[in-house]
């Protein structure tokens, strides 16, 4: 190749260099733009201490949002409007390490809604919502320390099996309140501090045991009852039999007598 010909190409490989750098930040820009609009409104990842978060703090939120990065570490969906966890709500998050559900309107937590988070997950709070019982289910094999604090508890067996099944967040116990309880002097009560002299698992055990017994006393008085009844009627109704044997004249009386004794035998 001439000298010539060196100076002619090399302004065409300079502007095919340029094109592609120009043609790559665009692709670039488009991908970061098309993952922005795949986020809700609200929310945005970050990177802190290391750990890739995602937060959708104060997002209004009135369900867990979908296309969260499966690789988050932690977690962030507090004082939004999210009523309640759904089934295998979190399960394409298998890398989350700390999860934030304060301060939301829970109601109901469904059996599976952790499934795929036992292995990572250290921390879970769900402090700050409507929560007044749970099934201990729902906590299925999780090694979180949870915080239930600060919600509107019904102080029952099924409360006492799930502060059993979960370990809690240091010093959050204090806010566990019986907000309501099948013993009315508990209400306003830390839970800890009344299950220190209440077992309501107990207590329960012992109401079913009596009613079952309620139950079959009933059953058994309406079988003697009956049996009663069945006695006497036949007793009445084989007085009424004689009598009439009696006011018949004695030869067809003798006949009736004869077929009453056969028919008998």
């Amino acid at each position: 190749m001439t000298a010539a010909q060196g100076v002619l190409l090399r302004p065409i490989t300079m502007g095919l260099l340029l094109q592609s750098l120009f043609l790559l930040l665009l692709l670039l820009l488009g991908s970061c733009l098309h993952t922005a609009a795949a986020f809700p409104k609200g929310c945005y990842p970050s990177e802190e201490e290391g750990l890739k978060t995602f937060r959708c703090s104060n997002a209004q939120l009135t369900e867990v949002p979908r296309d969260i990065p499966n690789d988050t570490n932690k977690l962030y969906l507090d004082f939004n409007q999210i009523p309640f966890l759904p089934r295998d709500a979190f399960q394409d998050l298998p890398l989350l390490l700390e999860l934030d559900l304060s301060h939301n309107a829970i109601t109901r937590i469904e059996t599976g809604a952790f499934q795929g988070l036992a292995e990572h997950l250290h921390s879970l709070d769900l402090s700050s919502n409507r929560l007044v019982s749970v099934s201990k289910d729902a906590f299925s094999n999780l090694k979180a320390k949870v915080n239930l604090s600060n919600n509107p508890w019904l102080c029952d067996c099924r409360l006492q099996e799930l502060i059993r099944a979960v370990e809690l967040v240091a010093d959050s116990s204090g806010g566990i309140v019986c907000d309501s309880s099948t013993q009315e002097e508990h209400v306003g009560k830390a839970f800890l501090q009344v299950i220190a002299d209440t077992d309501f698992c107990n207590v329960y055990k012992k109401t079913t045991d009596i009613a079952m017994l309620v139950t079959m006393f009933g059953w058994f008085a309406m079988v003697i009852s009956y049996l009663v009844y069945y006695v006497r009627q036949n007793q009445e109704d084989a007085r009424r039999h004689l009598e009439y044997l009696k006011s018949l004249p004695s030869k067809q009386r003798r006949s009736e007598e004869s077929s009453t004794i056969s028919t008998v035998v």
